[in-house]
């Protein structure tokens, strides 16, 4: 008997240390995933290109949906407005279609470039306009104001009404850029969004304008081919449509916090492979070609 009570002693201190052994260890596992599960939080301000609004709106939407405490704002203006005011630190992010080395009187030197997606952009007419497709030398006629009149295309006998965006657009100069060769657009109507843009073509018969690709699927509209090529992200990713750029959201130093996670969440497969596409936009990795901020376009 009195053998048997140190045997039992010893056998309860060692039942009593594993007990112990088990509760730390899953106070440490709970520790552990408690910090992997830890939410983003904090305010962020992305400001600038209409191009890419649409986009920055909707997965600042799903980064909420997984960051509650995460509060994500997107507003247009145009991409000169968002170079600039993320220059003097007004806002966090500054949405643009161009590379900021292309924006006079922005230091590109003290932003950092985010790629997050590629926009394509297309010539729409209102939907009355017979015209289907024009060659790139109609086009540059029809927006320097040599060609006015539609049957000078093919089309019926109706006075062209160009639809300009305004100075500052990014979604201005990569169309210019890639179409008008250097020449001076011919005075017209000019809106500051793609939103408006695609408002007044559908009303105005005989119009023509140009929308990046998300902005296209409306009715009373309708999107133009080019050189017989037509404005489809397959055609984009390969370069055979050339009006495209990418869409660069600019930092002014490296981001931290829940801007940084932004950006991060925007380069995810579920972003690049869903979100990207379905909203009328290229993903980066679907990309065959890559474009520098001089317009050099190479293979990939």
């Amino acid at each position: 008997m009195n053998k048997l009570i140190p045997a039992v002693v010893g056998g309860l201190v060692v039942i009593g240390a594993g007990f112990a052994l088990y509760a730390n260890a899953d106070k440490g596992s709970s520790h552990q995933s408690s910090a992997t599960s830890s939410k983003v939080s904090g305010k962020v301000l992305a400001v600038g290109s209409t191009a890419l609004q649409p986009l920055a709106e909707q997965v600042g939407t799903s980064f909420e949906e997984k960051n509650p405490e995460a509060n994500i704002t997107v507003q247009g203006g145009g991409s000169g407005a968002g170079l600039s005011q993320v220059s003097d630190g007004s806002v966090q992010i500054g949405n643009s279609d161009v590379f900021a080395e292309e924006k006079e009187g922005v230091d590109a030197s003290k932003l950092v470039d985010h790629q997050v997606a590629v926009v394509g952009i297309a010539p729409v007419v209102n939907k009355d306009v017979s015209v289907k497709n024009l060659t790139k030398e109609q086009l540059k006629n029809i927006f320097t104001g040599k060609i006015t009149n539609w049957k000078e295309v093919g089309g019926d006998d109706e006075k062209i009404v160009v639809i300009n965006r305004a100075t500052g657009s990014g979604t201005r100069a990569v169309f210019e850029k890639n179409v008008l060769d250097g020449q001076n657009a011919v005075q017209a109507t000019e809106q500051d969004s793609n939103g408006t843009v695609q408002k007044i073509v559908k009303t105005t018969p005989g119009s023509i304008s140009y929308l990046a690709f998300a902005y296209l699927n409306s009715n009373g509209i309708k999107s133009l081919s080019i050189d017989d090529v037509k404005p489809t992200s397959e055609n984009v990713e390969n370069n055979d449509w050339k009006i495209w750029a990418y869409e660069h959201m600019y930092t002014k130093g490296k981001p931290t916090g829940a801007t940084k996670s932004y950006l991060d969440y925007f380069l995810t497969k579920d972003v690049q492979k869903n979100i990207v596409p379905k909203l009328g936009y290229i993903g980066l990795t679907n990309m065959k070609v890559q474009r520098d901020a001089d317009g050099k376009v190479t293979e990939k």
